[in-house]
């Protein structure tokens, strides 16, 4: 799998889906990350258009999620294989996201069923000092 990172060199304990890096994530908000995966999409070619909006989506609830409820984003990475592209998200809480059923109206708390549901896979890498969150979605060139 070709990874593409926010970052240069690996740190130590770096993720092997290219999230993770020394010092603060140049990827800061939902719309920076989108454009980051806007970019490494465009560079594998043509893509379903619903595939590329399933990534943004999956993208922005990922960087939303770690501001909402870590403190914001350590680090940002994407990874591209044959058939699947690989979003990473990493924080700085080791709490690992939790699936809540919902009761009536209430805001919030949609995000991560979103991700489950567009996902073919989703890890978490947890430990004292954050997390990594790798959702997959499976792609099909055109």
């Amino acid at each position: 799998m070709k990874t593409w990172s926010d970052t240069r060199s690996p740190a130590p304990r770096v993720d092997p889906h290219g999230a993770g890096s020394p010092g603060p994530s140049p990827v800061r908000t939902p719309a920076q990350a989108r454009q980051l995966v806007r970019h490494t999409l465009a560079a594998l070619g043509p893509l379903w258009p619903s595939q590329v909006e399933d990534l943004l989506l999956v993208t922005s609830e990922l960087v939303t999620n770690a501001h909402r409820h870590a403190g914001g984003v350590t680090g940002f990475g994407i990874g591209v294989g044959r058939d699947r592209v690989t979003v990473s998200v990493s924080d700085s809480s080791g709490r690992t996201p939790l699936y809540e059923l919902r009761g009536g109206l209430r805001a919030g708390g949609y995000g991560w069923p979103i991700v489950l549901r567009l996902c073919r896979e989703v890890t978490v890498d947890a430990g004292p000092e954050g997390k990594t969150i790798h959702a997959t979605v499976a792609v099909d060139r055109r």
